[in-house]
């Protein structure tokens, strides 16, 4: 037995956070070839030293950098902190995490209807 489902407005599952008004903002420099990846959506993730205590929740404002002339191109895009692998599990190194990325910014805990936020 089949059976389709249609939803009346686009549904995109977002991811929450208990207080939003403790994120950070981090300015990332990124290699052009991670930036054009990441931009297009095939790249979903980072692979920092966390040097700066990541978080879920925290901003991503990744400038897109070239490494040979060792400036940065104008080209940024925004990012969110959606999921956060620490280092030492998983063959990371232990000073090292794995950074999930979204596209759209957290939500608040509690709130599950998310057309009118």
């Amino acid at each position: 037995m089949t059976t389709n489902h249609t939803f009346a407005e686009h549904f995109a599952p977002q991811f929450q956070i208990p207080n939003p008004t403790q994120r950070q903002i981090h300015e990332l420099k990124t290699w052009p070839a991670c930036f054009a990846a990441a931009n297009a959506g095939n790249k979903p993730f980072d692979v920092r030293e966390n040097d700066r205590s990541f978080q879920v929740g925290d901003m991503l404002l990744l400038r897109e950098f070239d490494p040979v002339s060792e400036q940065y191109t104008g080209q940024t895009i925004t990012r969110w902190v959606s999921y956060l692998l620490q280092g030492g599990t998983f063959g990371i190194q232990p000073e090292w995490c794995v950074l999930g990325f979204s596209d759209l910014p957290p939500i608040p805990s509690g709130i599950t209807d998310i057309r009118l936020w």
